[in-house]
């Protein structure tokens, strides 16, 4: 019992159902349209936050260095004072000590010389050469940074008080310690 005419949901060759009305693909170009405007107007508007971001970097990065680099010149501005300091120094010992003033016009000289190069360089200039320093003596760079870590763990115990009750709870700790020693040599 084979009949001609098509099962429902297959698609035969009827006359009376077309596959997709005209409004009905209308729809479709417009909403797939819509989509595409959509993710256009989308990308512009990631590139301009992008192009927006780098330059907000850019200025930063910018506005840092200029800072940083009238720090290196205030830095020099210092260690030149430092060298005007040692030959003061010097002309003072000239008559009681005539070698030390020596001594310290050479230094002097040295740092001004120290104070030159400084102010010739940039940051970008001081990082590589620290770079480059870093990457030629890792030993002595490593033992500087150990030894100035060390200082600065000194200096900061040293200077941050301590709470009374710790320092009470020291004073009759030691106190203890004392009476419990002296106890032993009195024979009790």
């Amino acid at each position: 019992m084979n009949s001609q005419q098509p099962r429902p949901g297959s698609s035969g060759s009827s006359s009376t159902h077309s596959s997709n009305p005209p409004a009905s693909q209308d729809l479709r170009a417009k909403a797939g349209e819509a989509a595409s405007k959509v993710t256009d107007a989308a990308r512009q508007a990631t590139d301009q936050a992008k192009q927006a971001a780098s330059s907000l970097a850019s200025d930063a990065t910018k506005q840092a260095k200029g800072f940083l680099n009238m720090q290196v010149t205030a830095g020099a501005d210092m260690v030149d004072h430092v060298a005007e300091s040692a030959r003061a120094a010097a002309e003072s010992l000239d008559q009681n000590a005539p070698q030390l003033a020596g001594l310290m016009r050479n230094a002097a000289d040295r740092v001004e010389e120290f104070s030159e190069d400084l102010r010739d360089q940039t940051v970008d200039d001081l990082l590589r050469t620290a770079s480059d320093f870093t990457r030629k003596q890792p030993a002595l760079v490593f033992g500087l940074a150990s030894l100035a870590g060390f200082l600065a763990f000194r200096v900061l115990k040293s200077s941050t008080p301590r709470p009374s009750w710790e320092q009470e709870w020291e004073h009759d700790s030691r106190t203890r310690r004392f009476e419990s020693r002296a106890g032993q040599f009195h024979g009790a």
